[in-house]
Formats: structure tokens, sequence, C-alpha cells
């Protein structure tokens, strides 16, 4: 079995068993699921000394990070998201642009972000001190899988290659507790590891073994050079395995 094809086994694992368990809203099949608890583990995750010290945050924009986004907003954090598939020539919204028009809460929505919220680049981000990215599925050393289509990795790419996540910042994922796994998970070279996993009931940091760097030129699928605008420039400077 390829890797491809024991992390998609995992996904629907995962996904069933969420489901099964009621432990999600609505069908999680595809999809970063929005488990049950999820404001209680963005509210354990703003109890921690990584999210206190961190001045600009970086969420995905999935459901179940929608109350990391507000927390992030209303402690007064640089909050950013990305925009869905990086299809914009400025890929990253700038939440705290919609405030005070809008309320933290209002503000962490896709919907308020995408109409309303001001685009930037790489270029006119600040440093990240807190990534927090969404899984389908973890463990406890850190290894993370996504909902399988690429884009977290692509992120994670383009923000190491710009320096604006470095040695110093620290990767977190909110996930439900169903979500962790005692076993192996399978990994590519371009896959990142989280250092912190924070559930409704828990915070559980993992050891830093896996910080890859850059954009893995070799593992760019056709369709995402063609939707991500900023790619050429940046294969422009890549060489074809970035370490």
């Amino acid at each position: 079995m390829s890797s491809a094809q024991a992390k998609d086994e995992i996904r629907h694992r995962v996904w069933s068993l969420l489901e099964r368990e009621g432990a999600v809203e609505g069908d999680p099949h595809g999809r970063i699921p929005a488990f049950e608890g999820a404001a209680d583990a963005a509210a354990l995750l703003a109890s921690t000394d990584q999210w206190r010290t961190a001045n600009a945050v970086k969420a995905n924009p999935d459901r179940a990070q929608q109350p990391v986004r507000a927390l992030a907003l209303a402690a007064s954090k640089a909050t950013y998201m990305a925009v869905p598939r990086l299809a914009l020539d400025q890929p990253f919204y700038l939440l705290n642009s919609l405030l005070p028009s809008y309320t933290p809460d209002e503000a962490a929505t896709r919907d308020a972000a995408e109409a309303h919220s001001l685009l930037v680049g790489a270029e006119a981000m600040q440093r990240l001190d807190l990534v927090v990215s969404g899984s389908v599925a973890v463990n406890r050393d850190g290894a993370r899988i996504g909902k399988g289509r690429g884009y977290a990795d692509i992120e994670y790419g383009m923000l190491t290659q710009a320096g604006l996540i470095d040695d110093d910042t620290v990767i977190a994922t909110t996930v439900h507790d169903l979500q962790i796994l005692d076993e192996a998970l399978p990994e590519e070279p371009h896959d990142f590891r989280v250092d912190l996993i924070v559930t409704p009931t828990r915070i559980i940091p993992c050891p830093r073994t896996r910080r890859p760097h850059g954009l893995h030129k070799d593992r760019l699928k056709p369709e995402q050079l063609a939707e991500i605008p900023l790619l050429d420039a940046l294969m422009a400077n890549t060489p074809e395995h970035t370490a």
C-alpha cells in the first residue's frame, strides 16, 4: 500500500469513527472535521504559554478552528487565514481588518473574511509566532494527516520559504480526542509535524523531530500549479528538493 493509500484509509477510518460516535457536526468526510468541543479546545489552547506569548497567529479556514481565530482576534493578535486553495495573488486574509465593524466571532468566519477582509501577501505579513493547523488524524509524536488535498503543506512550504515560519514558530492543532491515534502515521518528505495537540480535554506537547523547509517542487500537482498564482515565482527560486 502506498503512503497516499495508507493516509486515505486512516482518514476514512477517523471520519467514520467521529460520525458513528456523534462527535462531529454534519458529514465529516472529505473535510477537516467540525468536531464537538472545538470552542473548548480553543479555550484550552488559549491557556498555554505558547498562546500568551504569540503576537501573530495564522489559523486554517476550517470551521473547527473558527473559535481559535475568534480568540486570537479578541486577544488583539495579528490573525491571518489562508485564502481557500491559495487561489489569489495575495493569498492570506488579515482578519483584524474586519474590526471593529465586526465582533471577533463574526470576523473569524469565512463568509466575513471572503466578503470584506484585507488581502495580503507574504511580504506584508508579520513573522508567525503560532500556526494552528486543522487535522483529520494526529499522533503523540506530532505526525498529522490532513484532508488530503495538499494545500496545508504548500502553504507551510511557502511560509517557511518566506521566513514567516521559522524554528521559533509553534505549530499546533486542535482536534477531538478521537482524532488522536496510537499508531505510526505515514509521512512524506514535505509533511510537517505539530508541536502541540489540544483537544477539548487536554494539552499534549509533542517532541519536535520534523520541521521541513520550503517547497518540494517534485510533489506539486499540475492542478495546484495552475490554481496558485504565486507558485511560479516561488518555484523559480526553489531547488528540486528542499530539506
